[in-house]
């Protein structure tokens, strides 16, 4: 019987969700829209209360939603504005 040495410390990864803020987005909206919701509405109220019952469930798009911290959800809202609303100098 093969003892292993008990004081090594094991690494355990959980791979990450290769999808971007971006992706998650457009198939959290795509799936409100799909189900008859107002995709904004929303997605404005999951990201200011932080409920995911305001996103369905319906194509994964919950489980998907909340994958990424909302922080970063914002971040790539206002980087996406800014980028297509700034003029250029």
């Amino acid at each position: 019987m093969d003892e292993q040495n008990t004081t090594d410390t094991m690494q355990f990864e959980i791979p990450k969700d290769r999808r971007t803020a971006n992706e998650i987005i457009m198939t959290v909206f795509s799936a409100m829209r799909e189900k008859g919701y107002d995709p904004v509405n929303q997605i404005v109220g999951y990201l200011l209360s932080g409920d995911p019952t305001y996103i369905t469930s319906y194509n994964n798009a919950r489980y998907l939603v909340r994958r990424i911290d909302r922080d970063e959800l914002i971040e790539e809202l206002v980087r996406f504005y800014v980028e297509n609303n700034v003029a250029e100098a």
